[in-house]
């Protein structure tokens, strides 16, 4: 088993330690497997704006770069550009990790390095 155990599923306590076959939460008393520890799905990546504040749904973000527009008339997006009700796709095609509509141009994707989360 490796040095860092796993945080207890129940109350997600750092304290875990081993105790035979099994892990156990002092904080809670909860007793898992090793092997469930090991078998439990992975947590959803986090997305992070340009200066590393965590985004989530339904933020407004403002555009940190100008953007070009490929495709569909082109153009671009300027710096400042506020966006509203943003949706976050994490895994999209090419980095583009933000669905969202921007004012001018319609629905479109966008890469988190290039906003920067609305106060």
């Amino acid at each position: 088993m490796s040095d860092s155990l796993p945080p207890c599923p129940e109350c997600a306590g750092p304290y875990a330690y081993e105790q035979g076959a099994l892990l156990v939460c002092p904080m809670c008393g909860h007793e898992w497997s090793a092997d469930q520890a090991e078998a439990r799905e992975p947590e959803e990546p986090v997305i992070k704006d340009a200066v590393g504040n965590v985004l989530s749904d339904g933020d407004t973000v403002t555009l940190v770069k100008t953007v070009k527009v490929s495709g569909g008339g082109g153009g671009t997006i300027k710096v400042g550009t506020k966006v509203t009700g943003i949706r976050l796709n994490p895994g999209g095609a090419g980095g583009h990790d933000i669905d969202a509509r921007v004012p001018g141009f319609g629905n479109m994707q966008l890469k988190s390095s290039v906003v920067k989360r609305a106060n």
